[in-house]
């Protein structure tokens, strides 16, 4: 009988160890409508505990915070290569659906957030340059001289912009030429 004891509570412990174990598993693992699964990889961050994909987007905030910087921007038709517009740009271009308050919303799901002395829930998250929404109908920028622009992004346009200038072999319209106020 005691041997039998020993059997079961051996056997309840096993049973309650494989348990423990199978619940630090997901019981759902996501899949796409082709039936593939979610993967992960080990990724090794740099000297500084950060990826690769962090360090870009941490410089790409600073770069396009720095007092004083200037960029180079050039929308090129996609069917000719002709840059079509080219501005300098104080700063950095910016989308219309860039706002600096969320959409507000009621749902369970959303983000508490307090304003002020109020408290909201939102459905956006704050992102990395401070602000909520996502790109838009069109973009917006200052050029070096502090003139005002903004530009409608219809199709067969590419925009490129750069912290250097290039050298392009034609560009219709040089916003850079116009006179000064």
């Amino acid at each position: 009988m005691k041997k039998l004891i020993t059997i079961i509570t051996v056997a309840v412990l096993t049973m309650g160890m494989a348990a423990c174990e199978q619940s630090d598993t997901p019981k759902h693992v996501p899949k796409s409508d082709t039936g593939v699964g979610k993967v992960s990889a080990n990724v090794t961050p740099g000297a500084n505990g950060m990826t690769r994909e962090q360090t870009n987007i941490k410089r790409r905030v600073e770069l396009e915070n720095a007092p004083g910087a200037i960029k180079h921007m050039y929308i090129i038709a996609s069917m000719t290569g002709d840059v079509i517009i080219y501005s300098t740009v104080d700063g950095k271009v910016t989308s219309s659906g860039k706002k600096l308050t969320p959409k507000m919303t009621d749902t369970d799901y959303s983000e508490a957030i307090t304003i002020g002395d109020k408290t909201f829930r939102v459905n956006d998250i704050l992102q990395d340059d401070g602000t909520y929404g996502s790109s838009a109908t069109y973009i917006y920028w200052w050029d070096a001289r502090g003139v005002y622009h903004q530009h409608w992004v219809t199709g067969g346009q590419i925009l490129h912009l750069s912290d250097q200038p290039m050298n392009f072999p034609k560009i219709i319209l040089n916003l850079e030429t116009v006179a000064s106020k």
